[in-house]
């Protein structure tokens, strides 16, 4: 594989494909590039990458195939007639885990190495070396090896698990983390709506950065099975606390909705008796719900 090492296709050319597909060129790669609409590949192709009229042409062309498309959906719609043997085929359209297992052995069985991948960023951060920026792949444990260097050139490349699922579920994790910080963004700002907000945010970023590192005593407490490890503010106190949240939104005209189900749980888990733990077993009530 050496002769195409420098070498890479795009296929999907939208706001991320095209950062991702302009980092390459930047680099110096060979970079092909395909879109539905052609018309998106034009400004690469005035940058210098190379345009391919179909899909199949576009994965001809390198030994490195890079997706990023709409769906699961797309991805085989677009290399439906593409000769994917001796390729090597990286993923990196946003689906779910099963998804991704399931396009993994699809690609296997026609000829190619697979690695699905999870985009930790936002297209401006793609080729940003400064930005944070990453990108997690699961799959071929040889193609990442092989190819880490590339693939590190639009965001930094981390590798979880041979499970080509592994990526998308570490992402979906991440992102779930965020919604529900966003959540409570959300409500911390409706409280604070008489006030100005941009003086309230350095407060709440300080706080949520400090707040953050929670998750190593969340992580602390499952790896031992004591729940109680560690624990400062116990769940009898934090339910007591939330009727305070509660009537405190209730005053100033803010609907608890964000709130109360994560509440919900903490009352729960403290009813089976769990009041000297933190909220890490919570997480347990959300496995039994599955």
């Amino acid at each position: 594989m050496g002769h195409d090492m420098k070498n890479v296709s795009v296929l999907g050319l939208g706001a991320m494909g095209g950062a991702v597909a302009r980092a390459w060129l930047a680099a110096g790669y060979e970079t092909t590039v395909w879109n539905r609409t052609a018309s998106r590949a034009e400004p690469l192709v005035a940058e210098g990458a190379k345009p391919a009229a179909t899909a199949a042409e576009a994965v001809v062309a390198s030994g490195l195939v890079v997706v990023c498309l709409l769906d699961d959906a797309s991805v085989g719609e677009a290399l439906a007639d593409a000769d994917l043997a001796g390729k090597d085929l990286v993923n990196i359209t946003t689906g779910t885990p099963g998804e991704a297992r399931s396009r993994a052995s699809w690609a296997v069985a026609r000829g190619a190495r697979y690695l699905d991948g999870g985009i930790m960023a936002v297209p401006p951060m793609i080729g940003v070396p400064e930005s944070g920026a990453y990108i997690l792949y699961s799959g071929s444990p040889e193609l990442f090896a092989e190819r880490r260097d590339a693939l590190a050139i639009p965001a930094g490349a981390r590798y979880v698990g041979e499970d080509p699922g592994s990526a998308a579920l570490h992402d979906v994790a991440l992102l779930s983390a965020m919604t529900g910080m966003f959540a409570g963004m959300s409500h911390a700002f409706a409280l604070t709506r008489g006030t100005s907000p941009k003086e309230f945010a350095p407060l709440l970023v300080e706080w949520l950065t400090a707040m953050a590192g929670a998750a190593d005593g969340m992580a602390a407490h499952l790896e031992t099975g004591d729940y109680t490890l560690g624990v400062t503010s116990n769940l009898a106190m934090m339910v007591q606390g939330n009727g305070t949240l509660l009537r405190t939104a209730e005053e100033e005209g803010v609907s608890s909705e964000l709130l109360t189900p994560f509440m919900a749980l903490m009352e729960r888990r403290l009813a089976g008796g769990h009041g000297d733990e933190g909220t890490t077993g919570v997480v347990d009530l959300l496995l039994s719900e599955a």
